[in-house]
């Protein structure tokens, strides 16, 4: 899992710029995409983007509490990852530096 910043009024041509630079260019093209329906993952722009690269794009059911709670969980998560580290004043450090 790779959490990159943005922003949610970012448009989605910086969004899929993000994915492109930071997790296409460092992980490769992901088989499928799991999406909580986010208008971002659902532009015109994502749906070429995903044909291009022969990516399969999953999006979550309505009221799916299996796939829409991983989701949140996931979200959660990280949630609680930065309000610590902003809590206590860490600092970061690049893993690769």
């Amino acid at each position: 899992m790779r959490c990159l910043p943005c922003h949610k009024k970012d448009p989605a041509m910086h969004t899929a710029l993000l994915f492109w630079n930071n997790i296409i260019s460092a992980c490769g093209v992901p088989e499928i995409i799991i999406s909580d329906r986010d208008p971002k993952f659902t532009y015109e722009f994502w749906n070429n983007l995903y044909d291009m690269l022969g990516t399969k794009l999953a999006f979550s059911t309505a009221y799916h509490p299996q796939t829409d709670g991983l989701a949140q969980r996931i979200n959660q998560t990280m949630e609680d990852i930065l309000r610590r580290f902003c809590a206590y004043g860490m600092e970061y450090k690049d893993h690769e530096g």
